[in-house]
């Protein structure tokens, strides 16, 4: 195979342009690329037609890659209408360009093929021929790891299909279906990212294997600050609403007081929630004793209820801001006030003071005392008609009082009298007044021991009255009376001093 048959074949211009061989150009005409169209002598110093000419009956040039996989030189032969040569056969191999010459043959008016068809066919033929003769060992060696691969794969897939899973994941109260490979209720709920504390409820338990078809519910815990009949804590309830939160906590609410409504939603943040449950209060007022069922928040809403009304200072025996309990007693307490204003008097002060000429144990008064007086004003209170003590309000002095001064003696007695000292004056105390210092006759002129009257006293040098001097000097001055009138002063008793 010489060089110049590719040299020619590539000097062709298919399409016909000015100038390609097809037209009969002389030397140094341009080709299709440009390249002077030089004859070379042999078997192809004949002139070679161009592509489209009449002689082929039509236009048989495709390029190789307009023929499609599945179209085939059948597909190029049917729209051209020339016959298929063995070349065009396998025009659909990979790798095998199907040239127009190579898949043309010879008109049957008896043209013989061109030399550049003939070398074509040869190489087709070469082609098939090594196809065909293949040792099948290799074929099978080719074949064997592409198997492998495809086995391994198929064993792959089959064990990852095992390991997925498809759960129903409800998150507070909102479910949805997923896939997952978490082998348990922990990793699922790392793996969507929902987060549990302490107050939240999972079910299952946190560390139970999953399988496919499982459900899993998460149920968030919301802070309820309640108000139970006066009593408040804070609770935590994992239900969506009020009603479900008092059937969680077993709050009995028939008849119940409220202060929000059964179906009120309770979020994340929780809510504070106030129940009053009904309850059996007995009142008593006047005279009457009424029992009602109340959930009233406080003891005097309960007594309005009852149909009783307070008046001015009524009260109740429990505070009336109170909450009132069930089987509690109340008893209503009808009060009235006023007030009184008394006149007190204020205590004189004895106020005494040493007086050296009187003697010792004898106290004169040298101005008598004098009482005070207080107006004081009390707040009287009545109780269901009984009147309680009455409480001070205010006081004010009306007069001051004024204090008694006394003189006490000090001066000491003497010892004796002389020629009075041997006589019985115990006897004569006794006959005159029964021994009684402070005695006192019936008629007042009389007093002491042995009976002085004022005037005798004072000229012995006593003062005041006798009966307020100590027994001794009593018995002093009677001693002195003695020497001067002797028993004369006591006409029937006066023998006892001899006696």
């Amino acid at each position: 195979m010489s060089t110049s048959q590719y040299e020619m074949f590539e000097a062709y211009d298919p399409y016909g342009a000015p100038g390609a061989h097809g037209g009969g150009g002389a030397h140094g005409e341009q080709g299709v690329y440009g390249a002077p169209v030089v004859p070379v002598p042999g078997v192809h110093d004949a002139v070679t037609q161009g592509y489209g000419v009449a002689a082929y009956g039509g236009d048989t040039y495709r390029p190789a890659y307009e023929v499609s996989a599945g179209a085939g030189a059948g597909a190029g032969a049917g729209a051209r209408g020339a016959p298929l040569g063995h070349a065009q056969a396998y025009a659909g191999e990979p790798g095998e360009p199907v040239l127009p010459r190579q898949s043309g043959r010879a008109p049957e008016s008896g043209a013989r093929e061109s030399g550049v068809g003939a070398v074509a066919g040869r190489r087709a033929a070469r082609r098939r021929k090594a196809r065909y003769t293949q040792r099948p060992d290799s074929a099978v060696r080719r074949l064997l790891p592409q198997a492998l691969v495809v086995a391994f794969l198929a064993g792959g897939t089959t064990a990852f299909l095992a390991k997925d899973k498809a759960i129903e994941l409800t998150v507070d109260g909102r479910p949805r279906i997923l896939h997952t490979f978490a082998d348990d209720v922990t990793e699922l709920l790392a793996d969507e990212g929902v987060r549990v504390g302490t107050h939240d409820v999972v079910a299952p338990a946190a560390d139970a294997a999953l399988a496919s078809g499982d459900e899993v519910a998460v149920r968030y815990g919301r802070p309820v600050r309640l108000t139970l009949d006066g009593q408040r804590r804070e609770v935590w309830t994992t239900a969506r609403t009020v009603e479900g939160a008092l059937t969680q906590l077993g709050v009995r609410a028939e008849g119940a007081y409220l202060s929000a409504s059964r179906s009120q939603s309770i979020g994340r943040a929780g809510l504070a929630l106030d129940v009053r449950t009904e309850r059996t209060v007995t009142i008593l007022a006047d005279g009457r004793t009424r029992t009602i069922r109340t959930n009233a928040a406080t003891v005097h809403e309960a007594v309005e209820e009852a149909g009783v009304t307070l008046h001015g200072q009524d009260t109740t025996s429990v505070p009336l801001a109170g909450f009132p309990r069930d089987g509690q007693t109340v008893t209503v307490l009808r009060v009235t006030d006023g007030k009184e204003v008394r006149e007190e008097t204020i205590p004189f002060e004895v106020r005494r003071t040493a007086d050296p000429t009187v003697f010792k144990g004898t106290e004169v008064v040298e101005r008598t005392g004098r009482p005070g007086l207080r107006r004081v004003t009390y707040y009287l209170r009545t109780v269901n008609g009984v009147r309680q003590k009455p409480r001070r309000e205010r006081s004010e002095v009306v007069r001051e009082p004024s204090a008694q001064l006394v003189k006490v003696g000090t001066k000491p007695h003497p010892d004796s009298v002389k020629g009075a000292d041997g006589l019985n004056w115990h006897g004569l105390a006794v006959c005159e007044s029964g021994g009684r210092a402070a005695a006192v006759d019936p008629s007042g002129t009389y007093g002491g021991l042995y009976q002085f009257d004022t005037h005798t006293w004072h000229s012995l040098g006593g003062s005041g009255r006798p009966q307020d001097a100590p027994a001794e000097e009593q018995t002093f001055r009677a001693k002195k009376l003695y020497t001067k009138r002797g028993s004369t002063p006591w006409p029937h008793c006066g023998a006892r001093l001899h006696g």
